[in-house]
């Protein structure tokens, strides 16, 4: 089991997290049940699944859990593209953003890589 707390890739993606819920406050009302909820949603899986997988029994459950986190990442990217080319979020807004998402991925494939089945 793992402090998930003190993991690093967990901070940023509460980080990640927050900075997409303040991105899409001004989004349009008719988005609330839309791309706002999938966005969020995207968003809140990523450390949720970090978290879930640190509080398994096995760092091959928590191996599983990573790839689940790393595919919300994936759907989160989508979700800020779109929401970009549809004009709901300006270049400056979604940047920083799309560029925390890497880095977490990044970090994810490493961490993925490090841990060893038991």
């Amino acid at each position: 089991m793992h402090r998930f707390e003190e993991l690093k890739i967990w901070q940023k993606a509460m980080d990640i997290t927050e900075n997409c819920y303040r991105a899409t406050e001004d989004f349009p009302p008719v988005e609330k049940y839309g791309l706002v909820s999938q966005l969020r949603r995207s968003a809140i899986s990523i450390p949720s699944n970090i978290a879930e997988g640190a509080g398994r029994n096995t760092n091959g459950e928590f191996k599983q859990f990573l790839g689940i986190a790393n595919g919300s990442s994936f759907e989160l990217l989508t979700q800020l593209y779109l929401s970009k080319r549809l004009n709901l979020i300006n270049e400056e807004s979604v940047r920083p953003i799309i560029n925390e998402v890497l880095e977490v991925t990044k970090m994810n494939f490493s961490l993925q890589k490090s841990i060893k089945k038991s």
